[in-house]
């Protein structure tokens, strides 16, 4: 073999041995838990105001992902919306992050159940993708630190009394 093939077989197998690290990096899901910095995002509210993660800072942020089309978002609304009016005074902040591609069925979703905690649709999924959530509904309780608190999978119910003392003391 002559130095340019030499060369040239070096050359593709760094290359190759670069290509097969970014693809494996890229297979790995970025999975959020308890105890892990909660991701930064940013998301356009409803009213055309912009959130990100650190807006909640000094407030526990129950950031809430569903999509009107899942059964088990609309059996947790009410009680999630209830929570919100009970908690909204204590430093307790609830945003629903929507990955409806749909603007219009998220709308109906809003209205039907009378949502009054800020939301946005995150159509792409972007954000539910950067916390590794693969399964709606699903909540991050993030503390004023920014520190994830719990992580609840399904539907719950957000009035439970001993819920709602977890939630005060992340305070």
């Amino acid at each position: 073999m002559n130095r340019g093939n030499q060369i040239l077989l070096a050359l593709v197998v760094v290359l190759t041995g670069a290509l097969v690290w970014v693809i494996s990096g890229t297979l790995e899901p970025n999975i959020t838990n308890v105890g892990d910095t909660a991701p930064d995002f940013q998301v356009r509210g409803d009213d055309g105001k912009l959130f990100t993660r650190k807006d909640f800072g000094g407030k526990v942020l129950v950031l809430n992902f569903w999509a009107s089309w899942c059964a088990p978002c609309v059996e947790e609304v009410p009680s999630l919306e209830a929570f919100q009016r009970t908690m909204r005074d204590q430093n307790v902040v609830v945003l629903g992050v929507s990955i409806d591609r749909n603007e219009k069925l998220y709308r109906q979703f809003i209205k039907r159940f009378g949502v009054t905690f800020p939301t946005a649709r995150d159509p792409e999924a972007d954000i539910s993708y950067r916390y590794g959530t693969f399964q709606i509904p699903e909540t991050y309780i993030i503390d004023s630190q920014g520190k994830v608190r719990e992580k609840i999978i399904s539907s719950t119910n957000w009035m439970d009394s001993k819920f709602l003392q977890r939630v005060k003391s992340y305070l």
